[in-house]
């Protein structure tokens, strides 16, 4: 659904190494477990993180053949760390577009609504209790002042 840029798959080949070396195969197929991913695509990606002195190389016999490895470098550990922080960033950013409660144009509709007559209610409480509040005030000056005139 999403499109996997370079950056973010460079920072995904990268973590997966940081975890453990890996051949080609298996790390292609590690990968392909969690985003969709060819070995047509990864392997330029692993020759591109070499030249870059990102990935290391080394070979190991199996089954009467070499199985070249690839190993994350100290400059691939630096660069994972700088990706994983901006990737932090970035999908904080994106959350709080994507994940914000959304709520259909009917209902906000009925929240306005909803809002309005509460406003509304809270206003006529406030103006009712500032009414009696002086209808009670004035009965207690004129029983004050009955009182006062008694004696």
């Amino acid at each position: 659904m999403f499109q996997l840029g370079s950056a973010l798959l460079d920072g995904c080949v990268l973590a997966v190494l940081a975890r453990e070396d890996a051949y080609g195969y298996s790390l292609t197929q590690g990968i392909k477990q969690v985003i969709p991913v060819s070995e047509s695509t990864l392997y330029p990606v692993l020759r591109r993180l070499q030249n870059e002195r990102l990935l290391g190389t080394y070979d190991q016999p199996h089954s009467g053949r070499n199985r070249r490895y690839y190993r994350i470098t100290e400059d691939g550990m630096k660069r994972l760390h700088d990706t994983q922080n901006a990737w932090a960033t970035f999908k904080t950013s994106v959350d709080s577009l994507l994940l914000q409660d959304v709520t259909s144009p009917e209902a906000k509709s009925t929240e306005e609504k909803d809002t309005k007559k509460d406003t509304k209610t809270k206003t006529e409480t406030v103006t009712k209790t500032k009414t009696e509040t002086k209808t009670e005030t004035k009965a207690q000056k004129e029983t004050t002042k009955k009182g006062g005139e008694e004696k």
